[in-house]
Parts: structure tokens; sequence; C-alpha cells
């Protein structure tokens, strides 16, 4: 199958005989940073499914980033494998541009550290690949099509596998998301941020009458209404659905809005934006954007 891959350097488009084209985005870009950071936070499903590879799984690759002095190029290596602590080794996948400190075909070593994406080909359907989709998500809309014939498949949003924990926004969502699966009231309390929605809440409000005492209040008021209308009601169920996160928005630096997409097994999907806050305890969830506000 093709390969696209991005370097550092202006965005432009080289063309191969028998591949797609190579685009080029600057490394300053937002979407490949994100793109590469994400690959790095999900890069523990590429390796349990590379020790135990299923027969959904149809292909397996890792971009790397190689360099040549001061140059650096991002390549796709297949045939990737993990030694005992951790060190990456593959087969060059794609034919380098810019490095010549490699060539197609070669097996190379290389820590860790230079991974900047995984993909898994899943039943025709591409797991992870984030850097592809940083790609695809900059061209134009009629151009979208053409690109996944290029790199042949049909890229939609994915499915993601961040850890559930609170070392990120997505993260906190998961944690949420799975005390609801378990009917815990008590693990879902703490994946929420009542203090960041209360003063959200109280932020139209004169500043003059709103005080420390007056968000603390709403905040233990915005609680209980948390555990009484879930405990008492029916329990959102995420256990069958399969789920991405596809953008990050950061409002400021402890304030970040969480687009996610729920897949249901019919095939239908969801999209709903959460609010995530960063705290002294980790990421934590502050609730539903409404965007009509």
């Amino acid at each position: 199958m093709g390969l696209l891959s991005k370097i550092f350097g202006k965005k432009k488009v080289v063309d191969r005989e028998g591949e797609p084209s190579m685009v080029y985005i600057e490394n300053e870009d937002e979407r490949m940073n994100w793109a590469i950071e994400k690959a790095n936070l999900t890069l523990w499903y590429f390796e349990e499914s590379l020790k135990d590879p299923q027969p959904y799984h149809n292909y397996f690759s890792i971009k790397v980033c190689i360099m040549d002095g001061e140059i650096g190029e991002h390549i796709w290596l297949i045939e990737p494998h993990f030694d005992d602590e951790g060190n990456l080794f593959g087969t060059i996948g794609n034919e380098p541009i810019d490095v010549k400190t490699v060539k197609l075909d070669q097996k190379i070593g290389i820590d860790r550290d230079f991974i900047s994406d995984w993909m898994i080909i899943e039943n025709g359907r591409l797991v992870g690949g984030y850097t592809l989709r940083a790609i695809r998500e900059g061209i134009p809309d009629d151009q979208k099509q053409a690109f996944d014939q290029s790199v042949g498949m049909h890229i939609d949003e994915g499915f993601d596998y961040f850890k559930a924990d609170f070392d990120t926004p997505e993260g906190a969502i998961l944690s949420l998301e799975n005390a609801y699966d378990e009917q815990n009231i008590e693990k879902a309390v703490a994946c929420k941020d009542f203090y960041t929605e209360a003063k959200q809440m109280l932020s139209g409000m004169d500043s003059r009458v709103v005080d420390e005492d007056m968000i603390k209040q709403t905040a233990e008021v915005l609680e209980l209404s948390f555990i009484k209308h879930t405990s008492e009601g029916e329990w959102p169920q995420f256990s069958h659905l399969k789920r991405a996160f596809t953008n990050r928005e950061k409002v400021n630096e402890n304030y970040w809005i969480i687009t996610e997409v729920c897949w249901y097994p019919d095939g239908g999907k969801s999209i709903q934006r959460l609010g995530t806050s960063k705290t002294a305890d980790g990421w934590k969830v502050v609730g539903l954007v409404d965007d009509t506000n």
C-alpha cells in the first residue's frame, strides 16, 4: 500500500511513481504536533497489538524521525518489532527524500524516542495513522477522496486508545465513562471538576457579587445534583462503544475542550464536546459544552 510521510520544511508536494504524493508540512503546524503527541500517548496499544496480533490485524507500520546531521525526515518502517529494552527495529518502507543515512528496504534499529506515528489496519480500517489524518484534515474537502485513494483506504475518525487516567483530558473522559459503566458514583465524582463548572456558571454574574464562598457553595450544589441525577437515572453505558478524540481546543492552559466521537455497534455515531480542566489532582471533566449559548 502507498504511504505518506511528513518531514520538516516548507509545505510542498513531491510526486513519486507508484506512490501517492508526499506532503510536506511545516514543523510548527499545530495539527501535526498534536498528531505526533497523540501517537505517543496511544503507542501502548500498538505495542500490545504487535505482541499479540489478531486475525483482524492486517498491517502494522510505525513512523520514526531519521536524522542526517541537522536534517530530519519522518519515514515509515514496515515489519516493526521491539526488543526487551523497548528499542525499535524495522525496515525502511518508503524512499527517503532528504536524508542519506538510510535507504529503501534497509533494516534499522532506532530509539523509541524518535517515534512520531504508528498505524494498524484492522479489518481494512485505519487505526492510528495520526499524521496521515492531520495531513488529510488540512486539504480541501473535494480532494479528500483522492487522498484516500492514494493511501489505499477510506480514512474516518478511527478509534483511539488513550489510557483511562488523569494524565490527559482524554484519559479523564475515559475514566468518567468507565465509572458510568461500573455504575460507581464515587469514581464518577472523582472524575469531575465541579469547582470550575461553578465558576463558569457564575461567570455571567456581577464580579462584585461572586466570591470564593459562592463558588464553593455552587460547586457543592452541582456535585449533589450530579450524584442524584446519575444515581437515580439510567446510567449511560460506553463499554460497547468505540471512541475517537478528534480535536483539542485549548481555551487556556488549564481548560481544554475535547471533541469525542462515539461509534455504535450498528455503525452509527455521535459527537460531543466536553470541557476538561487541569487541577492539582490531574485532568478532570467539567461537562458537556453547550455551543448554543
